[in-house]
């Protein structure tokens, strides 16, 4: 079974722990609509940015989660 995970980063890209425990995702989508439920627990929990990963492959990232810059 395929696990879509994220992985959580300040801006210069050290991993950090996540303020909120994500599970492991069976689809694209499941995992999208999580970040955009939690995104700002995440930044208020010292989060920057984020890469999704499906199994070990890196789809994309690093995005950030700060609104301001997501917009621009």
């Amino acid at each position: 079974m395929v696990a879509w995970t994220w992985r959580f980063e300040t801006a210069g890209g050290t991993e950090v722990q996540p303020a909120v425990q994500p599970e492991e995702f069976t689809t694209q989508g499941d995992a999208e609509s999580w970040i955009g439920e939690n995104w700002k627990a995440l930044v208020d929990g010292g989060a920057d940015q984020v890469r999704l990963f499906e199994d070990t492959t890196e789809i994309y990232g690093p995005m950030s989660l700060h609104a301001d810059e997501a917009q621009a």
